[in-house]
Order: structure tokens, then C-alpha cells, then sequence
């Protein structure tokens, strides 16, 4: 049982170094699409970011996440210990498919929500629709919408707040000033990035220690934060390449401000849900954001079609990940 149980918690760090590998460019994007740094630079600075987070909030999401979603001490009264790890273990494998094939095709969803679907599929799979916390399923379904729509409206706000305040002054001396600014902004967009989405294997993780006996309490002990937050460091750090093109070039082009409003919107959403507890998708908040920027020029400078096709990938995530988990745990009882 032991080592199942490592490998299930080696299989969450896993999913935290994709999480990070994965959404580096919800951190770096606008930063990189503007030319304030170099892809290298700027996704030190975002791995840096991420590293720091747990020093700053608490770990509100973690709990909501282990206990939020689905009812982990009902099921650990119907199945047996190493079922129950099993059925950890299928949910992580959901969320890792949907993260590779998505990463592969350079979409920018959420890992966030492939999660929160590989536990709602294997749970249902392993005990059954009763066990499932409709009240913390329904919240995450609602931000899917809100998140990327308080995005959208604070960088837009906050867009034409500064066109109006400039509007006498040079672009030359605009671009100047907020090409500083900017780094600000990403670096607290880092910040608030390695906080929300690092706290989801957190609690994934305090879960396996309850399950396994060496917790017994949800309480997150310091070296499962640090661990995590490592992961996702790392991940940032590698970057995937591929949805960085997506988010920085191919959603619409911004200029210095813009990227310092969607970073500065952005991550004013991701604390105000972090204190909440509210696991909302860090993808979904940028990517609103970023839109937002756009439309304050010209709705048509930003390409709706493909954000379009974006926000279907946003819809699919919790199902293609529960049922991916779902059959993952069918498959892995079999050998355990």
C-alpha cells in the first residue's frame, strides 16, 4: 500500500509539473507578446513568481479542492484504503491526458478544471453520484463563466481608464513607462498564478496523507507546499511553447499598457478568489483578460473565432476529463 501510495503522490507532482509546464503562459504571455522580455527571461521571472506564492496566501483552495468536490469521508467509509488511493490515482490520470493533448494542440485550458473532472469521473465510477458536493461543483461550473468575465471587464476598465489619462502623451513615452510596469504586473501575476493553481495538487496530496494514515486532520503540512510549489516552478521554467504562441500572438496584439492591464486584472481575480477558496482557472482569467485589452480599440482586433474555439475547450475540460478518469480507475482495479 505504501507504494502505491508514493506513486500516486509522485503522480500528483507530476500533474503539478505540467500544471506549471502547461499554463506558463498564462504567466508570461503578455509579457512576451509585447517584447518587454525575452521567453527565457520571462519565464524565469514567472517560475520565480510561482516559487514565492505560498509565502503570501493561505491555502484555502487545497482545502476546497480535498474537500470541496467531492465527499472524500464518505468514500473512504465505503472503499478500502488502496481503492480509495486508486481512485486518486485515476482522477490525476484524467487531468494529465487532457493536459498533454491540449498542450499538443496549443490550447490554453484549464488544469485546474481537467482536475476537478478526473475526481468528479473517478468518484462517480468508484462509489457512485451520491458522494459528489454539488454546492462546490456548482461554484467551479459558475467561475467558468465569471472568471474570464471579471477578467474581461477589470482589463477593459482599467484599459480605457489609462487610454483616457494618457491620451495627450506620446506613444514613444507610454511604451517607455509601462514597458517597467509590466514586469511589476507579471511578476505579480506569477505570484498570484503559483498560489491558485499550486494549491489544487496540494490538496490532492493532504488527501493521500489522511487516506494512508500519516495525517489525521486535512491540514496541509509545509513540505507538501514547498513541494508543490517546486513542481510548478519547474514547470514554468521548461514552459510550454506551444500555448505561449497561442496566447501571445494569435488571441490579438497588445501594446505595453494593454499587457500590464490584463496581468494587473488578472491577478486581482486570482487573490480575490484565492482568499475565497474558489478554485477558478488561472487560463480562463488571463485569456478573459487579454480579450478585454483587445476590445477597447476594436472588437474586431480580436480574433473571436479562435476564441471561440478556446472557450468550447473551456466547456469540454470537466467532461473528457471525468470520463478519462472514470475508465482510468476501471483499468487500474483491475491490477490492484
Amino acid at each position: 500500500m505504501i507504494e502505491l501510495l508514493i506513486l500516486t503522490i509522485v503522480m500528483a507532482l507530476i500533474f503539478d509539473f505540467l500544471n506549471g509546464f502547461h499554463d506558463s503562459a498564462n504567466a508570461i504571455s503578455t509579457i512576451v507578446a509585447t517584447r518587454v522580455m525575452t521567453p527565457m527571461q520571462a519565464v524565469s521571472m514567472a517560475a520565480v513568481g510561482n516559487l514565492i506564492g505560498p509565502l503570501l496566501f493561505t491555502t484555502a483552495i487545497a482545502a476546497t479542492i480535498g474537500k470541496g468536490i467531492i465527499d472524500t469521508s464518505a468514500i473512504q467509509a465505503i472503499l478500502p484504503q488502496e481503492t480509495f488511493i486508486v481512485m486518486i490515482l485515476a482522477a490525476l490520470v484524467g487531468a494529465i491526458v487532457w493536459n498533454i493533448i491540449t498542450w499538443y494542440f496549443g490550447i490554453p485550458v484549464s488544469s485546474s478544471h481537467a482536475l476537478i473532472g478526473g475526481l468528479i469521473g473517478a468518484a462517480t465510477v468508484a462509489v457512485g453520484p451520491q458522494v459528489l458536493l454539488v454546492s462546490g461543483i456548482t461554484s467551479v461550473v459558475i467561475f467558468i463563466v465569471v472568471s474570464p468575465l471579471l477578467g474581461f471587464i477589470s482589463a477593459f476598465l482599467l484599459s480605457l481608464v489609462f487610454m483616457r489619462v494618457f491620451r495627450k502623451t506620446s506613444p514613444q513615452k507610454i511604451n517607455r513607462w509601462f514597458k517597467k510596469l509590466q514586469i511589476v504586473s507579471a511578476f505579480f501575476y506569477s505570484v498570484t498564478h503559483g498560489t491558485n493553481d499550486a494549491q489544487k495538487t496540494m490538496g490532492i496530496i493532504t488527501i493521500l496523507l489522511v487516506a494512508g494514515g500519516f495525517l489525521t486532520v486535512f491540514d496541509v503540512p509545509l513540505w507538501v507546499i514547498l513541494a508543490c510549489h517546486i513542481s510548478i516552478c519547474l514547470g514554468t521554467w521548461l514552459g510550454g511553447w506551444r500555448i505561449v504562441k497561442t496566447m501571445a500572438h494569435k488571441i490579438t496584439q497588445l501594446r505595453p499598457y494593454q499587457g500590464f492591464c490584463a496581468e494587473t486584472a488578472g491577478g486581482v481575480v486570482l487573490v480575490q478568489m484565492a482568499h475565497m477558496g474558489i478554485p477558478v482557472s488561472t487560463t480562463h482569467a488571463i485569456a478573459g483578460a487579454i480579450m478585454g485589452v483587445g476590445s477597447t480599440k476594436n472588437p474586431k482586433s480580436v480574433r473571436w473565432g479562435l476564441s471561440k474555439n478556446i472557450m468550447m475547450a473551456w466547456v469540454i475540460t470537466i467532461p473528457f476529463s471525468a470520463i478519462v478518469a472514470g475508465v482510468s480507475f476501471l483499468v487500474l482495479h483491475l491490477f490492484v
